[in-house]
Parts: structure tokens; C-alpha cells; sequence
């Protein structure tokens, strides 16, 4: 197999007056490649999908970008108008304007700047994403008139609306906390208030720590009206709405989707639909990197401090899936 040497540079465009910033790597010749632009996973992950959440600089996102990129294909990333060290002059411009759609017009910049690479073999143009990248995708993907994605490859997609996984999530660490079933009738009571477009309420008292800031966050303005949309999507209604060729991905060291519920849900969406293929590796978690720890001894903290640690790599078998799937559905 072909080793390329490659290059990255960066790239920029407009979305509601404000720059979206991104990388370009490609193999460091003059030859027309295929092309894939990655789409991060939830909150202000950056174009590496790195998080200032999270421990670590070892992105999943760049490491992928690069070894796509030494195997021939174009590929570009970006930082979200909410992540990236763009953020604090971003966000005052954005407040009340990020939404469902504002994800579409940065993810339709991202494919009109790689489309214009003269490297780039504009009729293979795939997605790669990551968790809620995969909604905002398929998003793209139903309204694109042209442009469209010859494939898309979604890893870490969830099969339930966002706001069940987050609660599965959220009961998961109430577990651990005293009290935790009257902490989930609080919760559920401020999540109810925040569907139905009402303030939190006065008496909402949640302990100190992540689910508090996850539940304050829901009611940032800037957050509006995006997790209020997102809250209540359901990815497998739309993904059969898709004629393309997909790759969903799910590992089963994943903590954050569930490879067994999470992916039944979907593959029942797309019961009907030959062209949606799914992948569960054995080792891989929701960031795709290799995870030797057995399932059940992953817990939220252990994640969040390996998810990019130095030492993390990606898991070659998922990585190998993704080229591979890549190479099939590249139109020669």
C-alpha cells in the first residue's frame, strides 16, 4: 500500500459573519485524491477533537486526518464557532443564532473550501464524524442539491434522541451520589421545564459538580435555540432518508453509546436500506482510540482522562474498517 508524505494548511470561511477556521492536510503532491471532511462530536470539541473539558491534546480527529491523508485522501477539520481558540470573540456575535442550521452552513463552508482544492477529486467527497457530528451530516446530506457526500461514515452515532442519552448518562454518574433517585426527579423536572420553553426553576437544587453544569448549560443563551433542537432529535428517523452509502460505527468500549442499544436502534431504522453497513469494534471507545480496560471497569472519569492522554492511539482495527469502507465506495 502507497505511503504519501503529507502537508497541512490552514482554511478559513464565513459563517453569519463570523470565521470558521480549519485544517487541510493532504498527500504532498500534485495528483487529484479524494476528499474527507471530518465533523467533531458535542460541546466546544475543536477541530482535533480536543476539548478544553478534557485532559490531553492528542485528538482523535488530527491523528485520523493524517494517516487518511498518507493513504491518499484530502482531508479537512474544523473548529466549530463555539470551540477552537477562536471561542471568546465568537460567541458574543452568536448568541440566539447557533442552531441546527448554523451546523449545516459551517459544515456546507467546510465542503465548498475542499471542493475547490485543486487536489481534490470533487465526485468522492465523504464525511467522517463524531457523535453529534453525525446528526449534522445527515442534515447536510438531505438538504444538499449538489455538493452531496458520496458517503458517510458516522462513528459514535447515537441511536436514541440526544436528550435519552444524556439522561443514561446522567444516571449512570447519579448512581454513585447520595439520594440519586431524588436527583433524577430533579433533574427530570428542569429537563421538562427546558422542552417546554420555560425558565429553571427556583427551587432546582442540583449538587455541585457535571450534572449541575450540564443542566445550568441547557438554559445558556448562546446554547439557544441549538440544545433545545438538539435535545429531542432522534438520528434514526433521518438516516433512512439517506440513499448514500453509510458506515456507522460504534465501539464497545464506548461509554457514551451503547454498541448493543444504541445500534440496534439504528440498524431497525435502516432495516431496508442495503447500502447502511455497521461496524462494532471490539476495542475501540466513543473516540475511537484502543481500550484495553474491560467494558464494565470504564467509568465517566477514567474516559475523560484517556480520551486523549499521550498515550492513547487509535485502534487499528477501527481505523483499518474506516479505509478500507473508504476505498470500496471511492468511484474509480
Amino acid at each position: 500500500m502507497h505511503s504519501y508524505p503529507i502537508e497541512s494548511k490552514e482554511a478559513s470561511w464565513r459563517v453569519f459573519d463570523t470565521d470558521v477556521y480549519g485544517t487541510i492536510t493532504a498527500p504532498a503532491d500534485k495528483e487529484s485524491h479524494p476528499a474527507v471532511v471530518f465533523i467533531a462530536g458535542s460541546g466546544p470539541t475543536d477541530r482535533d477533537w480536543c476539548s478544553p473539558l478534557l485532559p490531553g491534546a492528542n485528538g482523535s480527529g488530527k491523528l485520523l486526518a493524517e494517516a487518511l491523508a498518507s493513504q491518499g485522501f484530502v482531508t479537512t477539520r474544523y473548529d466549530k464557532v463555539a470551540s477552537g481558540p477562536h471561542v471568546r470573540e465568537n460567541i458574543a456575535k452568536l448568541i440566539g443564532k447557533i442552531s441546527m442550521q448554523s451546523h449545516v452552513e459551517e459544515l456546507k463552508g467546510a465542503v465548498e473550501k475542499i471542493t475547490t482544492q485543486p487536489n481534490v477529486d470533487k465526485d468522492n467527497v465523504f464525511v467522517l464524524t463524531n457523535s453529534e457530528g453525525a446528526i449534522h451530516a445527515v442534515n447536510y446530506q438531505l438538504q444538499a442539491k449538489n455538493n452531496r457526500f458520496k458517503g458517510l461514515v458516522l462513528t459514535g452515532a447515537p441511536g436514541r434522541a440526544i436528550g435519552e442519552v444524556s439522561r443514561s448518562q446522567i444516571y449512570e454518574q447519579a448512581q454513585r451520589l447520595p439520594d440519586a433517585e431524588a436527583l433524577m426527579k430533579t433533574y427530570d423536572n428542569a429537563v421538562a421545564d427546558f422542552i417546554a420553553d420555560k425558565p429553571p426553576a427556583k427551587d432546582t437544587v442540583l449538587p455541585e459538580g457535571n450534572i449541575k453544569l450540564i443542566v445550568l448549560s441547557l438554559w445558556n443563551p448562546a446554547n439557544l435555540p441549538f440544545s433545545r433542537e438538539l435535545w429531542c432529535y432522534s438520528l434514526p428517523e433521518y438516516i433512512p432518508k439517506i440513499q448514500e452509502p453509510i458506515l456507522v460505527i460504534i465501539g464497545k468500549k464506548d461509554i457514551q453509546v451503547d454498541w448493543k442499544y444504541d445500534g440496534q436502534e439504528l440498524e431497525s431504522a435502516s432495516a431496508q436500506r442495503k447500502a447502511v453497513s455497521f461496524f462494532y469494534p471490539e476495542n475501540a471507545n466513543h473516540v475511537l482510540k484502543h481500550e484495553v480496560k474491560p467494558r464494565e471497569e470504564i467509568t465517566a472519569q477514567y474516559a475523560a482522562l484517556s480520551y486523549n492522554a499521550p498515550n492513547a492511539e487509535l485502534d487499528k482495527e477501527t481505523a483499518g474498517a474506516i479505509f478500507n469502507w473508504l476505498i470500496k465506495h471511492t468511484q474509480k
